[in-house]
């Protein structure tokens, strides 16, 4: 393993073609699906992460000098700010008023995926001072990078709490956000979950799954390779009908739900609702190490509480049967905290060239910073779960 003392080279890549799969993967490990090459090369590989929709791949790399793999980073050079789920647009709006140029900007993340893991990933089996500075090295050699291209700014998003500690030692400004997670106590069944909540709520949850289990629907959990090219066919077409609808525009292509199927295996989970033999929903999940990923929803009717049922109820009843620790549904929905999924932090990263911009934003992250920890201690009042001088 190394120590410090060898050289290492920092190779930038210009796309996940170029990088070695296993050497990749070794650094990436096993925490999070989406960081893996099998599912960051089919956001390429399909088209819907690439130079041509403002993806333009950056990856970074750090080698020993055998060649072999120390640390790996996934970063894109974009120049707008759409599939990011960390909101920038103010802070391109003022600079660009002031005068300034805001993109292109560079960015580490999972494209399209507001999901917390590891971005400055170190191959395992490292000491912890020596993770720590290749990971420093990744996040300066970003900033090298970024100088070298002269943009305007590195954004880490959703990287997990350690990595965004070291990220403000070494001088990336510090923002936070919040999701709604659910979380494993050790439950056996769904009705093990439900005994820990109010009598209302529970009540609610209940009344919601009744009614969505008198409907004319067969909502089965398909995995891996029971996924096959018609179901695929069936979800795109609920995923765009949902994101047409919200968004205006699908990022992600046909080719890429195909890749996933075919290259991530097992890690893909599939909610699928049929009706009299026709297709309705879906919910596209993610397996890692010990979490369920909730990633696309869309449907092609309009039944009462299906939302609910596929996206959260089943992905808890999977969670469970698979001694899963978490549930992470997504971006947004206070709704959420009503079934069981409470307020937990996220994190993102910035270095900003112009010192007058990054000023400004510092002061902007402090105000913001206090009303998203304010916003999360008012959400968590709201918890459905029974306080100990609750009635049964």
């Amino acid at each position: 393993m190394p120590d410090g003392r060898e050289a290492i080279t920092v190779r930038v890549a210009g796309s996940l073609a170029e990088v070695d799969a296993a050497g990749w993967d070794a650094c990436a490990g096993t925490e999070s699906p989406f960081v893996r090459h099998a599912f960051l090369s089919a956001l390429e590989d399909s088209g819907s992460a690439t130079a041509e929709t403002g993806w333009a791949a950056q990856h970074l790399v750090i080698e020993d000098e055998a060649g072999g793999y120390l640390a790996v980073a996934p970063m894109y050079l974009k120049n707008h700010s759409y599939g990011e789920y960390v909101f920038d647009w103010g802070w391109a709006e003022a600079y660009e008023r002031a005068g300034g140029r805001y993109y292109p900007k560079l960015i580490c993340a999972v494209p399209f995926t507001p999901a917390q893991g590891p971005r400055l990933m170190v191959r395992p089996g490292t000491s912890t001072d020596q993770t720590e500075h290749l990971q420093a090295t990744l996040a300066s050699a970003m900033v090298q990078v970024a100088e070298r291209m002269k943009v305007s700014s590195v954004h880490i998003n959703f990287p997990n709490e350690a990595e965004w500690k070291l990220m403000g030692d070494v001088g990336y400004l510090q923002r936070q956000g919040q999701q709604f997670h659910w979380e494993n106590q050790g439950y056996e069944t769904f009705d093990d979950f439900l005994t820990q909540l109010s009598s209302r709520k529970r009540k609610n949850i209940k009344k919601e799954r009744a009614r969505v289990k008198e409907m004319p629907l067969d909502i089965q959990a398909l995995r891996g390779a029971e996924i096959t090219e018609a179901h695929w066919d069936a979800f795109y077409g609920f995923y765009c009908n949902t994101t047409d609808r919200k968004w205006g525009e699908s990022y992600l292509t046909r080719e890429f739900f195909s890749l996933i199927g075919e290259r991530c295996g097992d890690d893909v989970v599939l909610i699928y609702g049929v009706a009299e033999s026709t297709p309705v929903c879906g919910a596209l999940n993610l397996v890692g190490s010990d979490t369920l990923y909730g990633r696309n929803w869309g449907s092609a009717a309009n039944f009462k509480f299906l939302h609910f049922e596929v996206c959260y109820y089943r992905a808890i009843d999977f969670a469970i049967e698979h001694g899963l620790s978490r549930v992470e549904a997504g971006a947004q929905g206070p709704h959420k905290i009503q079934r069981g999924y409470l307020p937990s932090p996220t994190y993102s990263a910035h270095w900003i060239a112009d010192p007058g911009l990054r000023d400004a934003i510092a002061r902007f992250l402090d105000d913001e910073r206090q009303g998203i920890e304010h916003e999360m201690t008012i959400n968590t009042r709201h918890s459905p779960f029974r306080q100990d001088n609750d009635a049964n």
